[in-house]
């Protein structure tokens, strides 16, 4: 485990003042770096931890915010906030522009070596990044499948790799098999792993806050999302090159 430093980051996005978590690796040299989306909630200690967990592992790595520096716990709130943002592909992209201008503007990063990771509201945002033509190295999403605009997914220029619970039903298999359709019929290099027994976020803690009907942690494939994550990271965006 290598010596890593953090540090709050604020930046304009969607009418609002945003406060990422940036981690960086031990050394002074540039490093390939991850964009790390949260869940519907907003940014909290998981996905900083996240953050802190890459570049403990040498990557660059900005765990950004969705709502204005707040962690909507209330999930009508949530709801309320997330699903015309879900729904605005231009607003997503907005937000998901802007945290990567953060990152790409920390002279640790080489900006030509940058992935994107999300978890829910945030893994569509990474998505829309892609189908947007941004040149990420690698686009991995849990419980996040959602479907673009016609045609905008043939602009995706990197590997995807998505995974989430057989039991969602906030994805259902009518939403797999979409996801599915619309990667495949660009011409993307995808892959959709269904953790068998789990539901939506099942990568998540449990919380001590009401949540939206459907979800429910599961430690062990929690785990294994965890490493398909890593393991993505590691065959696209390699730390030496």
């Amino acid at each position: 485990m290598t010596t890593i430093t953090t540090r709050t980051v604020e930046y304009p996005a969607d009418g609002l003042t945003m406060s990422g978590h940036l981690a960086l690796p031990a050394g002074v040299g540039r490093r390939p770096a991850v964009l790390v989306g949260p869940e519907g909630m907003g940014l909290s200690d998981v996905e900083r931890r996240r953050a802190d967990a890459l570049a403990e592992l040498g990557y660059v790595a900005l765990a950004f915010d969705l709502h204005g520096g707040r962690y909507l716990d209330n999930p009508e709130e949530m709801l309320a906030r997330c699903l015309p943002l879900l729904d605005d592909p231009g607003r997503m992209r907005g937000i998901g522009h802007a945290a990567l201008d953060v990152l790409r503007a920390e002279p640790r990063t080489d900006p030509g070596r940058i992935a994107a990771v999300g978890y829910g509201t945030g893994g569509a945002i990474a998505l829309e990044l892609g189908r947007d033509g941004v040149g990420l190295r690698a686009i991995g999403t849990v419980n996040a499948l959602t479907t673009g605009r016609p045609g905008e997914a043939a602009r995706i220029r990197c590997p995807v790799w998505a995974g989430v619970g057989s039991e969602d039903p906030i994805t259902p298999p009518a939403q797999r098999d979409a996801f599915a359709a619309e990667m495949q019929d660009a011409g993307v290099d995808w892959r959709l792993v269904v953790y068998g027994g789990a539901l939506h976020a099942f990568h998540h803690p449990p919380v001590d806050h009401p949540a939206v009907p459907g979800v429910g942690h599961h430690p062990r494939h929690a785990r294994r999302a965890w490493h398909d994550v890593v393991d993505l990271l590691a065959e696209c965006l390699p730390l030496a090159e």
